[in-house]
């Protein structure tokens, strides 16, 4: 796991009253560069300050220098004055390195820790719109009973079915969806926390 935290958001930190129990870890960042490069899925969450033009400035800082956001979900935390961000970067080790570097040097970050995707607890919710004649209601009925997806609205020619889950659920039901032909879909991003006791701040 890994914490950073500069001088300048320590003061930060204690004049909007909020902890500041950080590590300084750049020597992890050292071993990771020593990993083989492999691409794949990177959950990040990151702690903010809730100021207006955080989650921009986060978003510009790590599109402008190309990397590819897969999901960022932004929300309000127990703490009125901190936001959480959850990110999902697909890279190799240096690009996360890079991205973690980069989002250090925003004033606004208090903390930044990369989770497990398979240890945390993470949700993803997806609404899906089926084109549904009144004889396939039946069979959509009981795949959804068995996906423990709900129906949520219906009309004649569709409904609208909406599933929470991990990505590879909501995956696995796209596809099982698609023969009946997919109207439209929206899908949250992945939101995460640790299991346990253990919490990001």
């Amino acid at each position: 796991m890994l914490y950073w935290l500069t001088d300048k958001r320590v003061r930060s930190i204690k004049e909007s009253g909020t902890d500041n129990r950080n590590k300084i870890a750049w020597s992890d960042i050292k071993k990771r560069k020593r990993k083989k490069k492999e691409v794949e899925k990177h959950l990040l969450t990151i702690l903010t300050q809730n100021k207006s033009g955080v989650l921009s400035r986060i978003a510009g800082l790590v599109s402008r220098r190309g990397y590819n956001i897969d999901s960022l979900v932004v929300c309000d935390t127990e703490n009125k004055n901190l936001s959480r961000m959850t990110m999902v970067v697909t890279a190799d080790e240096a690009v996360i390195c890079q991205i973690i570097k980069q989002l250090n040097k925003v004033i606004d970050v208090v903390t930044i820790e990369e989770l497990d995707l398979e240890q945390a607890v993470s949700r993803e919710l997806m609404l899906i719109k089926i084109k549904a004649k009144n004889t396939q209601r039946a069979e959509l009925d009981a795949a959804c009973n068995i996906y423990k997806a709900e129906i949520v609205d219906l009309s004649p020619e569709s409904l609208v079915i909406e599933l929470t889950g991990k990505p590879t659920k909501l995956d696995a039901f796209i596809e099982l969806m698609a023969p009946y032909g997919i109207i439209e879909l929206t899908r949250t991003g992945i939101t995460a926390l640790h299991r346990g006791k253990e919490k990001l701040m």
